[in-house]
């Protein structure tokens, strides 16, 4: 067996299908580039078939990269492997990842279709791929939870056609550490052809288990490759933790025996990133890349600490992308001295125009906030774009009046495709006050599902982070809006929400693996 490790990121397949995390093409393409920065070694891009639009994502996806493998989850038919075959032409290294479910009750209650004919589609479904590529992901599931000798029968049939990695996907989160490596051990070692494939870990967190189900499918199965999100986003309780999975085997390759070809310098900006696309706040105790993931509040920790970081931390925090000097600029500081900044955070933006509208915003919250600090940079790049987005709606002024015993009122003024607007209303707060304000004119007749408010720094002057989740139709999206005025920036929240309620949907979400 290889002594790497192989990361597969789906981030922009699996983690999209969160309720509320559709990203546009643009941000789609934005992450992905973030990933290859990251130095993942496959890229699942999306669902090809689901959509014009993912098919499109796809395609810009599969055309931008060029070091890490663009891969389309295909469901077992020709149509979608079709549709993944097309949009994945043109790109340096191409993956096709076809599925379908083997679990007794998948088969019976969802599929509706015998063994045998589960079995005939799978490898029929990994033969019409070999058209397209070399490179043919094959996932049973719900194989977890699915008989092993018919599932030993599926998989050398498929690895027969083609398949070149294997991926025993616990769809459900069903799975407990050692009995699922013992699983995929056992399906190897059974199997007389699986050698010629490499075997995949693909753990959903609903016992809150993935990150260890995927450990132990490598250490005890011999998997080796491990497919997991960013800030282990996806659906139900999300996915295996890339930045978990990833620092458990770095740092403790002494157990593992593991190489990972990952830049973890990469994952504070990749985590950042995808928080402030999906509007997925990161939990301040998440591992690695939560607030306090290396904070000490103890004072025999930060004793220890001060003494030898040995005594109380298993990393650094540097190594994992936390900038070691926070405070970067100031009202004073020039647009050399940003966009150099920029660059040293590997912010990427696309023209002159776009760094000269982002240094802007910087001196606009320079004059608000004395002191800058590398999250304030990110959340002004990536709150700013997804503030702004492509729809009708942009936020321009707001006043509010608040006191002990009144009703609160609020006056918004914003742009409507490109005509400014000015509403009023009255709430129990400033923010109700301000969203009823937005509502009297636009009247979405969306429910409002989440009102998060996150501070991005320390201290009062710190730039409040407000995510809203808003569901119309059966349609979930989220908008994230910053701003130190909480309310200035729960209005653009709400604006960016009602944007994407706003932009046309296309979309059906694949059956997840």
């Amino acid at each position: 067996m290889s002594d790497k490790l192989i990361v597969f990121d789906t981030t922009l397949r699996d983690g999209e299908q969160s309720p509320g995390a559709s990203m546009t093409h643009e941000e789609k393409v934005r992450i992905a580039k973030q990933l290859e920065k990251l130095r993942v070694d496959i890229i699942e891009a999306g669902f090809a078939a689901a959509s014009n639009g993912d098919f499109e994502s796809v395609r810009a996806i599969a055309l931008a990269i060029k070091d890490s493998t663009v891969c389309s989850l295909a469901r077992a038919n020709d149509r979608d492997i079709s549709r993944a075959g097309e949009a994945l032409r043109g790109a340096n290294s191409a993956r096709i990842h076809t599925f379908i479910a083997t679990s007794a009750l998948h088969m019976e209650k969802k599929l509706r279709m015998t063994p045998d004919q589960v079995f005939e589609q799978a490898r029929l479904a990994v033969r019409f791929a070999r058209q397209y590529t070399d490179n043919i992901e094959f996932s049973p599931e719900d194989g977890s939870r699915s008989d092993p000798d018919f599932l030993c029968r599926v998989l050398e049939a498929v690895i027969a056609e083609g398949a070149t990695t294997i991926n025993v996907a616990d769809t459900v989160g069903y799975a407990v550490p050692e009995q699922y490596g013992e699983f995929i051990r056992n399906l190897r070692e059974r199997i007389p052809n699986s050698d010629k494939a490499v075997w995949s870990v693909h753990c959903h967190d609903d016992l809150g288990l993935a990150v260890a189900n995927s450990l132990a499918g490598i250490k005890i199965g011999g998997a080796r490759q491990v497919e997991c999100t960013i800030n282990a986003l996806g659906e139900r309780a999300g996915n295996c933790s890339l930045e978990e999975v990833v620092m458990a085997v770095k740092t403790r390759k002494d157990y593992f025996g593991l190489d990972v070809g990952i830049d973890t310098t990469q994952i504070m900006p990749a985590s950042r990133l995808v928080s402030g696309i999906t509007g997925f706040v990161v939990q301040p105790n998440k591992a690695i890349v939560g607030a306090n993931a290396f904070a000490h509040a103890s004072g025999i920790h930060q004793d220890g600490v001060l003494k030898a970081r040995q005594t109380y931390e298993i990393m650094r925090a540097e190594d994992v992308g936390w900038a070691a000097n926070k405070i970067v600029l100031g009202k004073l500081s020039g647009r050399n001295a940003f966009k150099q900044r920029l660059q040293e955070l590997g912010i990427e933006l696309d023209s002159e125009q776009a760094v000269n509208e982002a240094f802007a915003r910087f001196k606009d919250l320079a004059d608000r906030k004395s002191e800058i600090f590398d999250e304030d940079i990110h959340a002004l790049v990536s709150g700013e774009q997804g503030e702004a987005g492509e729809g009708a709606y942009r936020f321009v002024a707001l006043a509010q009046r608040s006191e002990t015993g009144e009703r609160p009122h609020a006056r918004v003024v914003f742009s409507e495709n490109g005509k400014e607007v000015v509403a009023e209303g009255q709430g129990n707060g400033p923010v109700d006050a301000t969203v009823h304000a937005i509502e009297s004119h636009v009247r979405s007749d969306a429910e409002l599902l989440l009102f998060s408010v996150n501070a991005i720094t320390t201290g009062t002057e710190s730039q409040g982070e407000v995510t809203m989740r808003l569901s119309r139709s059966g349609r979930i999206v989220n908008g994230v809006g910053t701003d130190p005025d909480i309310v200035v920036a729960a209005a653009k929240a709400y604006l960016s929400a009602l944007n994407k309620l706003q932009s046309p949907v296309e979309k059906v979400h694949a059956q997840g693996i």
